[in-house]
């Protein structure tokens, strides 16, 4: 994989998950247009963590990963807004939930081929 396929593979999984945050927060903390601060820390930690992230290249989102480099706190407020915003990004962002569900299964998929 080249380095622009890298980099838009690394954008679009900030942007997946900016938008589930984003979900998240409107339908859990009543807000409008803006993040609350505590989910505008989370989205910024979660978008630092996928640029640093040294397996971009080959895995396909961070709940896939082997490495987990969240921190214990963070790792369970981003476990709660998957948890809340998976089932709903098929209402609120469909494209990017059939690609993300896509590239996952065929991510497992391939992890099994390999362990095998």
């Amino acid at each position: 994989m080249n380095g622009n396929a890298v980099q838009t593979k690394r954008e679009r999984e900030k942007a997946m998950v900016s938008q589930m945050i984003a979900l998240y927060c409107s339908k859990n903390h009543k807000t409008k247009k803006r993040l609350c601060s505590e989910c505008a820390e989370l989205d910024c930690y979660a978008r630092q963590q996928s640029d640093r992230c040294p397996f971009m290249e080959t895995k396909t989102f961070c709940s896939n990963c082997r490495v987990h480099c969240y921190k214990p706190e963070m790792r369970e407020k981003i476990r709660a807004v998957m948890r809340f915003s998976g089932p709903r990004m098929l209402f609120y962002h469909p494209m990017a939930a059939i690609r993300h569900l896509v590239e996952t299964k065929r991510e497992k998929r391939n992890r099994r081929k390999y362990e095998t």
